[in-house]
């Protein structure tokens, strides 16, 4: 027998055509109006690319610098010798250390979202390598939190920086902002985020690159987006 609808559900199901491509600014529009939880909600980006995440030159992986943040307080770990501590705490680092976080991760710690290392230390991060690899905690040159300046990372990161890659499926996605946020301000890091997925484009992609754009907030159903809205 199939499952009763709540109330909730109803309304969402309501809230818009789910098979139209809206612009933008109406898009996020009604994102906000059809979000019917009692918190401040998450809102995501989900990008399908014409990829094939099977070849490695076809891997779409950088960095977005959100110019409004993405609303939520990232917990910053930094792996790092002791004459660095108090500079990357002072820089906003949550935890810095070494050896003992090294042991919290290996019991499969999750008080964290982002790891930088300094690249001295990186082969004793590469032992716990298959403990945080899975969890996307492993820290790498190419987005940044492998650096001799670390202090520079971690303000960064507080600031907005995200890092995006693509999924075993070829698509991306991506937390930007929340509910609470103004149009303006979604619209500001939704279009920062596909401008930077246009630039990482692999030159061995074929046709067209960005297949769809759907945004959708905790819980919410998904709102397609007209690509020729974004700036």
């Amino acid at each position: 027998m199939a499952k009763r609808k709540t109330k909730r559900e109803k309304k969402l199901l309501l809230s818009h055509d789910f098979g139209k491509a809206y612009f933008l600014q109406e898009g996020v529009n009604l994102l906000k109006k059809s979000t019917n939880v009692k918190f401040d909600a998450s809102v995501d980006i989900h990008v399908n690319l014409n990829i094939n995440p099977q070849k490695a030159d076809q891997i779409v992986r950088g960095v977005v610098d959100l110019p409004h943040g993405t609303g939520k307080a990232r917990r910053v770990l930094v792996i790092c010798t002791p004459d660095k501590e108090e500079e990357v705490k002072k820089a906003g680092a949550d935890y810095a250390g070494c050896d003992e976080y090294l042991k919290k991760l290996e019991n499969k710690w999750k008080e964290v979202d982002v790891i930088v290392a300094i690249p001295i230390l990186m082969a004793k991060v590469g032992k716990v390598g298959k403990i945080i690899g899975p969890m996307g905690l492993m820290p790498s040159p190419k987005n940044g939190t492998v650096t001799p300046d670390p202090a520079k990372a971690v303000r960064e990161i507080k600031a907005g920086k995200i890092e995006i890659k693509n999924d075993e499926y070829g698509q991306i996605h991506a937390s930007i902002g929340r509910v609470s946020f103004s149009n303006e301000k979604l619209e500001d890091n939704i279009n920062e985020v596909i401008s930077t997925i246009k630039k990482l484009k692999p030159s061995s992609s074929k046709g067209g690159y960005i297949q769809s754009i759907t945004l959708a907030s905790t819980m919410g159903k998904g709102i397609k987006i007209d690509q020729s809205s974004i700036k």
